[in-house]
């Protein structure tokens, strides 16, 4: 199973929505990095379920644990292993759909492909799983913290509702100010509402996560196969619900004519390199160039819904599957910490790969 992400800072997730526990082990983190517990656990705290009524209200602390590779509050350089213990699992919410196939969920391809599954709240393909890359996303932020590098996520459509404005246009302190987790308060009232009258249905909604990375130096990336935005697509389409990535122009730049699509260069007062215009996206040849990295992650509306839904079942019968349990009638405001921690495992991977691609 695909559960190792990297190349030099690697993850290794493991654990189960409704088992003893989730967790993490990172390999390749320098020695010597400041392990800031109380920063990973609010990174954490962003992402635990029961935020407010339009979030699930399972109710996990989703307090970590320590068990090995760090040293007086530094990382030893040796195996760094986090869990996160389960305390409230409800399993019997899910023994109805032990024999059947829930419409777009991974329980068919599952079946089929291990011949067995933990029907329990979707197993290993519950999005319960991204607590543990949440946690070994914030370690990452913590090593490109200090090399001054940002990211910044929030909401910017949910459904129909979407912002208009560019992130240079909005105030992004403002993200965590509300449950939706948009900078617009206007905006993030109008999701907020509609989110919650969405849920009231028993149905669910998409939206649409951007996010902003700022101080990545030029030359971060590899040509042709691992292109910085190809690893970039690949990890935020490893995340639960989502359906599509695009940075930069994006398929908006299809309207433009290569005459305004090119990013003019220019040298600074401080004779440093610019370019005029960014549609690239920070992006030129699969490599950083210096300019703001930015891009969009879409997610599908939640599989589960509070409807009964025709399916079948293991035996290949018609079946009804009722909708029972908890859950998120939309994913965008708890995927904000996600989307930010994939993209700092991806950051950290390759700055420790370009100290080794030169002399």
């Amino acid at each position: 199973m695909g559960s190792t992400y990297g190349k030099i800072f690697k993850i290794a997730t493991f654990g189960e929505s409704h088992g003893a526990g989730i967790g993490v082990i990172i390999e390749g983190c320098p020695a010597g990095v400041n392990f800031d517990s109380d920063f990973i656990q609010s990174e954490l705290t962003r992402r635990k379920p029961g935020q407010s009524r339009i979030t699930t209200q399972r109710k996990e602390a989703d307090e970590f644990e320590v068990l090995s590779g760090v040293f007086e509050g530094k990382t030893t350089g040796t195996p760094i292993a986090l869990i996160i213990r389960n305390e409230d699992q409800r399993s019997k919410d899910y023994s109805h759909i032990a024999a059947q196939f829930r419409p777009s969920h991974a329980d068919y391809t599952y079946q089929v492909k291990y011949g067995v599954r933990d029907y329990r709240g979707g197993g290993r393909s519950s999005a319960r799983e991204t607590a543990a890359r949440v946690a070994a996303g914030a370690l990452a932020k913590l090593l490109l913290a200090d090399l001054g590098v940002s990211i910044q996520s929030y909401v910017s459509q949910v459904g129909t509702l979407k912002l208009e404005k560019s992130y240079k246009e909005l105030d992004l302190t403002l993200t965590e100010s509300n449950a939706v987790r948009c900078p617009d308060p206007e905006m993030a009232q109008q999701m907020f509402d509609y989110i919650d009258s969405v849920r009231k249905q028993g149905d669910s909604v998409g939206g649409v996560v951007n996010c902003v990375i700022t101080g990545v130096p030029a030359g971060w990336g590899e040509p042709v196969f691992d292109k910085l935005h190809a690893e970039m697509g690949k990890a935020m389409l490893s995340i639960n619900a989502v359906k599509g990535f695009e940075y930069g122009s994006g398929f908006e730049g299809v309207t433009l004519l290569g005459s305004q699509h090119n990013d003019a260069f220019y040298i600074d007062n401080e004779d440093k390199v610019h370019t005029r215009t960014n549609h690239s996206g920070g992006v030129q040849g699969g490599i950083s160039n210096g300019e703001d990295i930015y891009f969009r992650v879409a997610f599908k509306p939640v599989a589960t819904i509070m409807q009964d839904q025709e399916s079948i079942d293991q035996h290949g019968d018609v079946a009804i599957v009722q909708g029972k349990g908890r859950h998120d009638p939309c994913v965008v405001p708890r995927a904000v910490p996600i989307v930010e921690a994939m993209a700092a495992l991806v950051l950290a991977d390759f700055y420790l790969r370009n100290r080794a691609s030169k002399v």
